[in-house]
């Protein structure tokens, strides 16, 4: 029986198992660790950020984020209905309404020109999503957030070294998170990052990270013991999988050439399939940088999408569909979401699907792929 094409499979580069040993050998496996602290260097450099922390994951980062904004119960905060649960879980665990914003029909990235209608006095964050590692339009969003004094976080957890305009994504707004999940270019399982481009965060991000406590004050030798000044939480990320993240990161240009090779092997081959099917392919603008994350076809109806799902499953290759609308469910509409708030992501959400995408695909699992669309039945 051949093999399936999986959708997604985690991947390790070859060096995991040693840095992971070495955690081991130093006796240090908890967070804060040498290779929590290379890590973190290591983004720090790379994007140009003042700081960033290491967290437990995304969803983690997010929190930590609606932290440091204060967030308030009756506070709004704006974020995609096109996005992971975690972006409005965050900040409605603090006690904020998430306020819904539609998205664009070329990057699925929300709509800066029709932010502005979303925004009230009670609004204290504007949280935009780079999906598939596309860079949303930071200029515009940028000078509204201004205009109206509104700090922005970026959920960059699709897009790690992806660039807007020349500049890394995850390093326009006040706070960006990031993501190590499994699915993710790189991962240690289960990982995030907070990172901080205003530095008057720092301080308080530090002791938020430290469940609260001025612990690396006390480290610094700043006090003489540390005890609990803030509200913080369990953030740190082990150690141990700090190891395992510093070997993925260590091979970035590797990892991002291969993931490159994927995506274009799948546009190039996919354009004129596409055309004739009146299916749509990934947009990326003039000024932004992919950062290979995941390859999608838009097709021209729910039902065909649900059918090609189907028909790739029958020949052995797994594909899948993306966020279901934020706003249309349960929790977004105790939070006041109802249908047609957000046209463009309801529509979206019902004709995407996924190809197979990770950094362990071959060419010949390529080739299957895309020869099985080029065989699936026209309506």
């Amino acid at each position: 029986m051949t093999a399936k094409v999986l959708f997604n499979r985690p991947s390790w580069v070859g060096s995991e198992m040693k840095y992971m040993a070495a955690a081991l050998e130093r006796n240090r496996i908890a967070g804060g660790g040498s290779f929590t602290q290379q890590v973190q260097e290591l983004l720090e450099r790379e994007l140009g950020v003042e700081k960033a922390f290491l967290t437990t994951s995304c969803t983690a980062a997010l929190e930590m984020a609606a932290l440091l904004l204060n967030i308030q119960p009756g506070d709004e905060v704006i974020v995609p209905s096109f996005t992971f649960v975690s972006v409005a879980n965050a900040f409605a665990l603090r006690g904020a309404k998430p306020v819904f914003a539609d998205i664009r029909t070329d990057t699925l990235n929300i709509d800066e020109t029709r932010l502005e209608r979303h925004i009230s006095s009670r609004t204290k964050a504007i949280v935009v999503m780079h999906y598939a590692g596309i860079g949303c339009e930071m200029g515009s969003i940028l000078d509204l957030a201004q205009r109206h004094s509104i700090p922005v976080v970026e959920d960059n957890a699709h897009g790690l070294f992806g660039k807007y305009e020349g500049r890394p994504l995850g390093t326009f707004g006040s706070l960006a998170t990031q993501s190590f999940h499994e699915t993710k270019n790189f991962t240690c399982g289960e990982g995030g990052a907070l990172l901080l481009n205003d530095r008057d965060y720092i301080p308080r991000a530090e002791i938020i990270w430290e469940k609260g406590t001025n612990r690396l004050c006390f480290l610094r030798g700043q006090v003489e013991k540390y005890t609990w000044v803030d509200l913080g939480g369990s953030f740190l990320l082990a150690d141990l999988l700090a190891a395992f993240l510093w070997a993925q990161l260590e091979t970035r240009a590797e990892i991002q050439e291969r993931r490159k090779h994927i995506w274009e092997f799948y546009y190039a081959r996919l354009a004129p399939w596409a055309k004739e099917r009146g299916a749509q392919l990934p947009t990326v603008p003039a000024r932004a940088e992919n950062a290979y994350h995941l390859f999608y076809l838009l097709l021209r109806t729910p039902a065909e999408r649900d059918h090609l799902i189907e028909y790739l499953s029958q020949q052995g290759i797994q594909s899948a569909f993306h966020y279901v609308p934020l706003h249309l469910s349960k929790m977004g509409r105790f939070f006041g979401g109802r249908d047609g708030d957000c046209p463009v992501c309801e529509d979206v959400s019902q004709r995407l699907l996924r190809l197979p995408f990770h950094n362990h695909l071959t060419n010949p699992e390529l080739e299957r792929v895309v020869g099985a669309l080029g065989e699936f039945p026209s309506d």
